[in-house]
């Protein structure tokens, strides 16, 4: 193979000129490094103050961690108990004559609901999430910093938590 049927595979004369686009680009990158003190010196390596520690490494490769479905359980369950809830709530309110009888029956519905099994996720989030998750603790509270902005405590789900959501109101029912 000659030379100029290398060069012209290749391209070892050197850079094209490139498109229109490619020498706009090139002309606004010359016009930045003017006068910059780094121009044509070897920029300085930056400081990793990490490694890489194997039990992230090693935590990785493992799926999601017994908080993220924990969490997601506790999810899944909530939304289970809203959609019931409603659904009772609803039933409840068409079959009412009037609001102090649908007042009551709500209470005390929203008293002897259970939730038992969401409740002890809930528990072991609020006891364990901390040290699954690494929170850092706040040195101004002593306590673990926020999630998102919020504690990171999840409230157990009762009563007073029914009925926030659904309230013992005969006309809201109805009109839902």
């Amino acid at each position: 193979m000659d030379r100029k049927e290398r060069e012209a595979i290749l391209g070892e004369w050197g850079v094209r000129d490139g498109t229109i686009r490619e020498r706009a680009e090139r002309s606004a990158l010359e016009r930045d490094l003017e006068g910059s003190p780094l121009k044509g010196k070897p920029l300085p390596g930056r400081l990793r103050n990490f490694r890489p520690a194997v039990d992230n490494y090693v935590v990785s490769l493992g799926g999601p961690l017994a908080y993220m479905q924990r969490l997601r359980q506790i999810e899944v369950e909530t939304a289970s108990h809203l959609e019931r809830l409603d659904a009772a709530w609803r039933e409840l309110a068409e079959s009412s004559r009037d609001a102090a009888e649908f007042a009551a029956l709500w209470r005390r519905t929203a008293e002897r609901w259970s939730f038992t099994a969401v409740n002890e996720l809930v528990e072991r989030h609020n006891r364990w999430y901390p040290a699954e998750a690494r929170l850092p603790m706040d040195p101004r509270s002593g306590d673990f910093v926020l999630v998102a902005g919020r504690p990171y405590r999840r409230r157990l789900l009762d009563a007073a938590w029914v009925l926030e959501r659904f309230p013992a109101e005969l006309e809201l029912a109805r009109a839902a």
